[in-house]
């Protein structure tokens, strides 16, 4: 008896704790270790970094930056969407905004001034910021003299990789645009390369092949976001009386001793989209030497650019034979007479939608080149790089 008795205790014990249970612990997970999990919202993800943009007046940032959201830049009416090459957004994309990294609170954005300066990744005061990385291992041949440009197994050429990038290089109609190369630095007689400070950035610089220092310098032109092209020194009538420097290519010489005198030229430095004609009154008339040349600049991926100067030049025509990307400028800007070339240049892009000038680089000259560039957006013209212009011309 004293066992059952025991027994019907335990039993009665037993449900009341489980009605205890029940009642204190409803859930399903009495009597169980319950695991807690912080969770951590995952931050934000950052604004993406923005191209090097070349836009045209009335596209300006008008209000205050809000990253990263932002309105899709519309083409301007009567304009034509084009591809964009090298992978650089076209006008269709997202207008991205600046980094304001280090702005003052307040300050107004830096992309106020959309004729002058871009809309740039890591824009500082001055309106500039890197281009891509030089070399662009890809893009660079071994050779006996040094680094040669080439085009990329996937099809890359020089001419893209290392060019300013410019949204509205890609939009044929809408505003004039105009190009300025500023020359004469690294050729004999050179003027000091710091010359050049102070120039808006869309505007490219053409370096030669003599000096120190010079793919240094080149580098440095690119981080304040100048392309650049290279000066080639080519027969003048009167050689060897005037001398563009050593190397030169003459009409004298055999074919294969040219294209090796021009591989030398090639190799001091590299990131140059193109070449441009250094001299060259003989040269440039002569079809049978120039043409080797042309070929071998389009087989190493770059442009050509002809400064203009010599009557009867047949580069034009070589170059449209060969499938040489291809264009002459359109004016010579003179030092003594800055303002009313100035003017011719504008007065050739309203006319031919693109319009590109040669200066040669003097204090004086960069001073007025800046100065101007000030003024383009009220004449609702926009400044590109030779690149884009040459781009431009080529649709027209």
């Amino acid at each position: 008896m004293r066992a059952l008795a025991i027994a019907a205790g335990i039993v009665f014990w037993t449900l009341v704790l489980g009605v205890a249970v029940l009642v204190f612990f409803p859930g399903g997970n009495a009597g169980e270790p319950v695991a807690v999990v912080q969770v951590e919202s995952a931050p934000p993800a950052a604004a993406p970094k923005s191209q090097n943009l070349d836009l045209p007046p009335g596209f300006g940032v008008t209000g205050p930056v809000t990253a990263p959201a932002a309105p899709p830049l519309a083409a301007p009416p009567g304009t034509t969407m084009m591809p964009a090459p090298g992978g650089v957004p076209g006008p269709g994309g997202s207008l991205e905004q600046p980094d304001r990294h280090g702005e003052a609170e307040g300050a107004q954005p830096a992309a106020q001034k959309v004729a002058t300066a871009d809309l740039t990744a890591g824009i500082d005061a001055t309106g500039s910021a890197p281009l891509s990385a030089v070399p662009a291992p890809a893009l660079v041949e071994d050779s006996q003299y040094g680094p040669l440009p080439k085009i990329a197994e996937d099809g890359r050429r020089p001419a893209e990789v290392y060019a300013r990038p410019s949204r509205y290089g890609e939009v044929t109609g809408g505003p004039p645009r105009v190009a300025v190369l500023v020359t004469g630095l690294g050729v004999p007689g050179a003027a000091d390369v710091d010359v050049i400070k102070g120039l808006p950035p869309p505007v490219s610089i053409a370096y030669g092949a003599y000096g120190r220092s010079l793919q240094e310098w080149v580098t440095k032109a690119r981080d304040a976001g100048h392309e650049v092209l290279l000066a080639i020194p080519l027969e003048p009538k009167d050689y060897p009386a005037e001398d563009p420097g050593p190397h030169v290519l003459l009409t004298t010489l055999p074919t294969d001793e040219n294209l090796k005198r021009l591989q030398w030229l090639m190799s001091r430095y590299t990131g140059y989209v193109g070449v441009i004609n250094h001299m060259g009154a003989k040269f440039e008339v002569t079809q049978a030497s120039l043409q080797p040349v042309l070929e071998e600049v389009k087989r190493r991926g770059l442009l050509y650019l002809d400064d203009g100067s010599i009557e009867g030049s047949v580069a034009g025509q070589v170059a449209k034979n060969v499938g040489l990307e291809y264009s002459v400028a359109q004016v010579q800007l003179d030092a003594d007479q800055m303002a009313k070339d100035l003017a011719a240049l504008e007065a050739a892009a309203k006319t031919q939608g693109a319009a590109i000038g040669v200066a040669k680089a003097e204090p004086a000259t960069v001073k007025n080149i800046a100065e101007w560039a000030d003024s383009l957006e009220a004449k609702g013209l926009v400044l590109v790089p030779v690149s884009a212009a040459m781009r431009l011309q080529r649709q027209s």
